[in-house]
């Protein structure tokens, strides 16, 4: 099975930027995204034998996450189930007969970290509702998950180490996560790889310089690593200031 995960900043936008030819080629059985920016109504995607799952924010053009699935889920839910964190779209999760798929976009802990600590309460709540989940089932999550784990994953990291996605309290809540049992599968399979980025600031050419970050994960479950066939990074597809990453697993 082929899962790939993309944040398409604005999809109105992208689908502009040929999002649909990468859609197409790609004929992934689940296709995820994240920062949406749209509410219910402001796009018709005609994407035959895709079943669409959208979650959208309360505040307009801001954040929202989607799944198209070639599998009809056996349930979906929005949200985690929990007041404080579920009025921004942020989390759409699929149970299949043998694992949970999510999509998620982590809250940005923003300029000056005004929201950092928001998004450590979040992180807290995330990963306790990725457990319980996995108390009946393997979990595999994807998306922007807005932090760079280890130096080798953003161009500069002596000059980011307090800047929002490179504090160490968000690289801490990553290594939580791994410490739970669950995998970084990217780096499960190129631990060592350097300068392969996933977000580029649309600033100062960084895309053309590969002054880049990756910030855009396919996680899932220990128990599933003996499944776990590859892991992509698609720098070559533009259309967004991030680029799609994948994730294929057999035997599912």
């Amino acid at each position: 099975m082929k899962f790939i995960s993309w944040n398409v900043n604005g999809i109105r936008a992208c689908r502009e930027k040929g999002f649909l030819d990468f859609f197409a080629e790609a004929d992934a059985d689940f296709f995820c995204l994240q920062e949406t920016k749209l509410q219910a109504g402001q796009i018709e995607l005609d994407l035959p034998g895709y079943e669409q799952y959208w979650n959208y924010a309360e505040k307009k053009g801001y954040s929202g996450t989607a799944i198209f699935t070639k599998h009809t889920p056996i349930s979906v839910s929005y949200g985690i189930g929990v007041e404080e964190h579920d009025h921004e779209g942020r989390v759409i999760t699929l149970e299949y007969e043998n694992f949970y798929l999510i999509t998620v976009y982590v809250p940005n802990s923003q300029d000056g970290l005004a929201r950092l600590p928001y998004r450590m309460t979040w992180e807290d709540a995330f990963l306790a509702y990725i457990k319980k989940l996995e108390e009946s089932k393997p979990v595999i999550y994807c998306g922007d998950l807005n932090v760079a784990h280890k130096e080798i994953d953003l161009k500069n990291p002596k000059t980011n180490r307090k800047n929002a996605g490179f504090t160490d309290e968000e690289r801490g809540k990553f290594s939580t996560v791994l410490e739970n049992g669950f995998i970084d599968t990217f780096r499960y399979f190129y631990p060592d790889m350097e300068n392969i980025y996933s977000w580029w600031s649309y600033r100062f050419s960084a895309r053309a310089k590969n002054a880049g970050w990756r910030i855009d994960y396919f996680i899932t479950s220990g128990s599933l690593k003996d499944k776990l066939e590859d892991a992509k990074i698609h720098t070559e597809v533009f259309g967004s200031d991030h680029c799609p990453v994948e994730l294929t697993v057999k035997g599912l």
